[in-house]
């Protein structure tokens, strides 16, 4: 299993530093061996929203909002590296999906994702925020629960 942390720069960054970023990271995935448990989880400053129209392979329409420009190049690099958005599957109320509020409790997003591949999405369960926990940020804590499939093979004796 491959675990890909990640800190994307914010909406108002400028284009060539959200290139850049992609860039590096698409040369790390690149460099992780394909038949691996790859995820990719973090800040990715991206708002997908609940529209998944051309992104239904990868996206569900329990996001949050309306996509941004970081959202779309996020839905873009998920959609060509075949990897799952999973906050985006599953249906929860909205306390449940923001994973960042504003510190005067207004504005929530959704801006911190949760990916697999796609032929790892039936191992995933439930990806849901979980608020109050103390973790000196202004982000929520999210939790993945995943199945573990076990290999089916011959037996040999």
């Amino acid at each position: 299993m491959n675990i890909v942390q990640i800190y994307a720069p914010t909406n108002e960054a400028q284009g060539e530093e959200k290139d850049a970023f992609y860039d590096l990271l698409q040369e790390v995935m690149d460099k992780l061996p394909k038949k691996d448990t790859n995820i990719l989880m973090g800040d990715a400053n991206a708002k997908i929203g609940r529209e998944n129209t051309g992104y239904d392979r990868i996206m569900g329409s329990h996001g949050l909002g309306e996509m941004n420009d970081n959202g779309e190049r996020f839905a873009n690099f998920c959609l060509f590296n075949k990897m799952v958005v999973g906050g985006s599957i599953f249906p929860h109320k909205r306390v449940h999906k923001a994973t960042w509020v504003s510190p005067d409790n207004v504005t929530e997003n959704q801006i911190d994702h949760f990916c697999v591949l796609q032929r790892f999405r039936r191992s995933l369960n439930d990806v849901i925020v979980q608020r109050g926990a103390d973790i000196g940020s202004d982000h929520c804590a999210s939790r993945s629960k995943e199945i573990e499939r076990k290999c089916q093979g011959n037996d040999t004796k």
